[in-house]
């Protein structure tokens, strides 16, 4: 006989979520500080609460069913906020004690993040951040709850996703000194065949210069790619190659290259996601707020 699924808590929806979002229950446990036969247990009960296999076997690994599928989609919103409406709403930075995740890449690392942490340190020395890279995934790192705040040029507009745009930014092209092209300024022929260094984020993620010279039938004399803009000084130096990179980053290279501007006139905008499930939680929203106030001082500087 199946079980009420009105006895169901809120605890066994979100293990269900977490081993969905993983995709394992060893994972699963790992995540949520469970022993892995407790995640089986809860998992049991599910199967006979919506009379449904919702895991099965594919591979080494497990799939969720249909039925898991829409089971997820419907409660992930109600776990969402639950979880927000416990959060405590009292918050006094001084004494607070949290850990906050924020997922992100290069670009963040170097013009957002250090100016939030010389804060925190100033107000908040009680707030831990763990930074995880973002690449392409970011939006199923907050989904499994490995992150708690998106930042990067990514905006989120799905329901149950809260946004607020940080930074516009603009592309820079930079070179070693000694290159011809330094002299500037550069044609928007001269880019198009001088040798390039491209950043690939990786997955369907294509840069906004880019995808504009797409939409113009043009392409770049592509030579390298590169998973992160870090390493471009060096790889620039003392060859003909040029790389294509937001201007702040440009910036932040320095006297290490030439900075001329790019003839493709693509913006990008830099945006903070997060979800339901963090947001009213006041160390969460105090930290948001923290983060904006930090994108203002850089932009009045």
């Amino acid at each position: 006989m199946s079980r009420d699924p009105f006895n169901l808590d809120f605890a066994a929806l979100r293990t269900l979520r977490a081993v969905h979002a993983n995709g394992s229950f060893s994972r699963a446990a790992e995540k949520l500080g469970l022993t892995q036969p407790t995640i089986s247990y809860t998992i049991a009960r599910l199967r006979e609460a919506f009379e449904d296999p919702l895991f099965v076997r594919q591979g080494i690994g497990i799939v969720p069913t249909d039925r898991c599928n829409e089971i997820v989609a419907q409660t992930s919103e109600l776990t969402d906020r639950f979880e927000a409406l416990i959060a405590p709403r009292s918050f006094d930075p001084t004494t607070a004690r949290a850990e906050i995740a924020i997922s992100c890449n290069y670009y963040e690392r170097v013009v957002i993040l250090p100016g939030v942490i010389r804060l925190l340190r100033r107000e908040a020395r009680g707030i831990r951040i763990r930074i995880i890279p973002s690449t392409v995934y970011g939006r199923e790192q907050l989904n499994r709850s490995e992150s708690d705040i998106l930042l990067g040029p990514i905006e989120i507009q799905e329901e149950n996703y809260y946004r607020r745009g940080l930074l516009k930014e603009t592309y820079t092209c930079v070179m070693d000194p000694s290159n011809p092209l330094a002299r500037g300024p550069l044609s928007f022929d001269a880019y198009l065949a001088a040798p390039q260094v491209i950043v690939n984020y990786g997955g369907s993620f294509r840069s906004r210069f880019l995808t504009m010279l797409d939409a113009q039938g043009a392409s770049l004399n592509n030579v390298m790619e590169v998973p992160s803009p870090s390493d471009i000084p060096d790889l620039l130096r003392g060859t003909d190659l040029i790389a294509t990179v937001p201007t702040r980053i440009a910036r932040y290279f320095g006297a290490e290259v030439t900075a001329i501007p790019c003839p493709v006139p693509a913006e990008i905008s830099i945006v903070m996601n997060w979800t339901a499930r963090t947001h009213l939680s006041a160390p969460h929203s105090w930290l948001r707020e923290q983060i904006a106030r930090t994108v203002s001082e850089i932009d009045a500087g």
